[in-house]
């Protein structure tokens, strides 16, 4: 791969990062009620959904700007520190509380928010959602753009969205319906509204997309094609 050093990568790898552990965190903490429905569907979904479409976003600029090969470190190195964060809260749901705070907040509060990040089954769920999510976002987006030749942005943000995302909601809620995590009784509203939402979502930041590509762009003078790409995620070049 080439080596060439890039001024704002560095900035979005990190923000990517921190955009998806904290929309991991939220989703484990709460289900959001906007309180009322569209066409019968109630509208609730995890509290990370407010957040993780960002993520997309910046897994859209990635590919589209650097191209596959370099988003694909990207994946990977929020693949692991997802993880990270996963087992230190399993560790920390190890360890022993102090007496105060076991009268104030305590394990059971522990558990029931920030253990279900990291209870095995949810954890498992988070990361393989996350990890075939963001490989078949940013493959499809590649893929539009050689078929494309570059043009209608629009369409391979949006389509690139509407399969990884698809994949990612529909893998998290059922193994986190599977593990208990959610109710299977929420199983359809959450997967719904969580794909309606986060696919709204990208449409709507469509525009701030297009100024942000063209500005990184005409910054770092790189416009990537994955022409020959080894598509392969656990290949890296």
């Amino acid at each position: 791969m080439n080596n060439k050093n890039f001024r704002y990568f560095d900035i979005i790898l990190g923000l990517f990062v921190a955009v998806l552990i904290t929309s991991n965190i939220a989703s484990s903490a709460k289900i959001v009620d906007w309180g009322f429905g569209i066409l019968g569907l109630r509208l609730a979904f995890d509290a990370g959904t407010i957040l993780f479409p960002v993520s997309y976003i910046f897994g859209d600029i990635l590919t589209e700007v650097y191209g596959y090969k370099r988003s694909r470190r990207v994946i990977w190195t929020g693949f692991f520190a997802l993880a990270l964060a996963a087992l230190v809260f399993w560790i920390v749901g190890l360890l022993p509380g102090e007496a105060t705070w076991q009268e104030y907040a305590g394990d059971k509060a522990y558990q029931s928010i920030l253990g279900g990040m990291s209870s095995g089954g949810i954890a498992l769920a988070s990361l393989a959602a996350y990890w075939l999510g963001g490989f078949s976002n940013s493959f499809v987006l590649a893929k539009m753009k050689i078929l494309t030749n570059g043009r209608w942005l629009w369409s391979r943000t949006i389509g690139s969205t509407l399969v990884g995302e698809l994949v990612d909601t529909v893998v998290f809620v059922a193994a986190a319906s599977a593990f208990g995590v959610f109710p299977w009784s929420l199983f359809f509203t959450l997967t719904v509204a969580n794909y309606v939402f986060k696919v709204g979502m990208e449409a709507l930041m469509t525009p701030v997309t297009y100024v942000v590509v063209s500005a990184l762009k005409r910054s770092e003078h790189e416009d990537a094609y994955d022409r020959g790409t080894n598509f392969n995620p656990f290949v890296m070049e």
